[in-house]
């Protein structure tokens, strides 16, 4: 029999019909906005620190510091306040036009830079120096001893040709952690890591093609003798014992080096370590320091030390204006390209002896007399 058509819902729930009732509907909420992909240009320049304005005309901006408009082409317009300033004029010296932005100093805070000093934990930590037992003290004593009889006795040989020497440490432990300490400072403050060695990395020159001899002309190569030296000026800095020299701050020339003692003629200073890359990797690299490392016959793989990321002390030593006499008077050490091994190493040396507290000075061109050096201090 069907259904009594005057069922109620309620009662087809309670005999199991599947049927179901919905509830009343509510009414639905106002749509909700689309999200932004945008910021409107108000909320921009209220929270920007400074707004670019662009200017058609640029013919009557003058250099900040000597007040005068001449030579535009070596006017830099800072990207933040929009003012110019000559690249001589300013200090340090800007070698090349830098690439990309460039802040002035007074925007970026950089005329207030100084080296400070670090804690000895991390100076250590920083150079990854090696702890050793006093008995490998008392073995490196011996073997000094040992290398000065050695001196003695081939004095009449060293007369005829003369060799390499390696660094004297400072004695006095604290004045070796303050002159680490103020290398650790200076690489801090340009973004730089710490190295002693030569980098090979993927997209750059591999190692393979550090070889001397592919230089145009051949490449002076280092004796055995010296090579001792040399790895013995490598194991002592690893030990955290440092060559005497100091980086410090200076508002015309930026971070440069001094000699905290007195160093003799002939001297290793240190060996100028970064990245190796091929020159015409290079050719619109804005970096201030790079160092021919080999000059090849065939020019697509001569290579630079570009110590931009990774390097030492020697990215910090200064190069002369050699065009003018007292320019080179200043010159106190040499910057020479060595085959090592059948590989190529560059190594600054002392060429006369240098009193405490004289600033370092090397010829940047080296043999190749092609980089112009007229705006160096």
């Amino acid at each position: 029999m069907p259904p009594d058509s005057t069922t109620t819902t309620a009662a087809r729930r309670q005999i199991g019909s599947p049927h179901r009732t919905s509830a009343p509907r509510r009414p639905s909420p106002p749509p909700s906005p689309p999200p932004k992909r945008m910021k409107l240009l108000t909320e921009i320049l209220e929270k920007a620190a400074h707004a670019v304005v662009e200017r058609e005309d640029y013919g009557d901006v003058i250099c900040e510091q000597c007040r005068t408009g001449e030579r535009p082409e070596e006017l830099l317009l800072c990207d933040k306040c929009d003012k110019g300033y000559h690249m001589k004029c300013l200090r340090p010296i800007v070698v090349r036009v830098p690439i990309g932005s460039w802040i002035c100093n007074k925007c970026s805070g950089d005329g207030q830079r100084r080296v400070r000093r670090l804690s000895q934990k991390k100076i250590i930590d920083f150079f990854r120096i090696q702890r050793y037992k006093k008995d490998d003290i008392k073995e490196k004593c011996r073997s000094l001893q040992d290398s000065r009889k050695r001196r003695r006795r081939s004095l009449v040989y060293q007369k005829k040709r003369r060799r390499l020497l390696p660094f004297i440490p400072s004695e006095d432990p604290a004045q070796r952690l303050k002159q680490m300490s103020t290398l650790a400072s200076a690489l801090t403050a340009l973004h730089m890591e710490f190295s002693d060695d030569l980098t090979y990395l993927p997209g750059m020159a591999p190692q393979s093609a550090n070889q001397a001899k592919f230089e145009q002309g051949g490449m002076q190569v280092l004796s055995k003798e010296d090579i001792e030296t040399l790895e013995q000026c490598r194991a002592m800095c690893k030990r955290g014992e440092c060559p005497p020299l100091l980086v410090v701050f200076d508002s015309c020339e930026g971070y440069t080096v001094e000699a905290d003692d007195q160093i003799k003629d002939l001297t290793i200073l240190a060996e100028y370590s970064g990245d190796v890359d091929y020159i015409k990797n290079r050719e619109h690299d804005d970096c201030d320091s790079m160092m021919t490392l080999l000059l090849a016959r065939d020019p697509s793989k001569s290579l630079v030390i570009c110590p931009d990321k990774r390097g030492n002390i020697a990215r910090f030593i200064n190069g002369i204006n050699n065009h003018t006499s007292d320019g080179k008077k200043k010159q106190n050490c040499k910057c020479v390209r060595y085959d090592v091994n059948g590989e190529c190493r560059v190594i600054l040396v002392a060429t006369r002896d240098i009193a405490k507290g004289e600033r370092l000075y090397y010829d940047y061109n080296g043999y190749e007399h092609e980089y112009p050096t007229q705006h160096f201090v």
